[in-house]
């Protein structure tokens, strides 16, 4: 019953303000740059957890929105390690 209510428009997706969590696309929006840029630098971070966190599900990454707004938010500072 929930597929066809979805169908339906009877639930409602959540839109980038209600989201706990940025993909792949999103990072790369944000950034400004292409999907290999974007992965690349996902893998660094996610070997390190700095300088924000992200969680790897299978190949999929998912960066929790709070996290990486802060470090936005702060001027995305890099360490030398990344």
């Amino acid at each position: 019953m929930r597929d066809t209510a979805f169908l339906r428009g009877e639930i409602n997706m959540p839109n980038q303000d209600m989201k706990k969590v940025y993909d792949i696309t999103d990072i790369q929006k944000i950034l400004g740059v292409g999907r290999s840029s974007a992965y690349k630098f996902l893998e660094k971070v996610f070997a390190n957890q700095k300088p924000f966190t992200v969680i790897k599900i299978g190949k999929l990454y998912r960066i929790p929105k709070e996290s990486f707004d802060q470090w936005i938010n702060a001027g995305m500072k890099i360490d030398n390690d990344l």
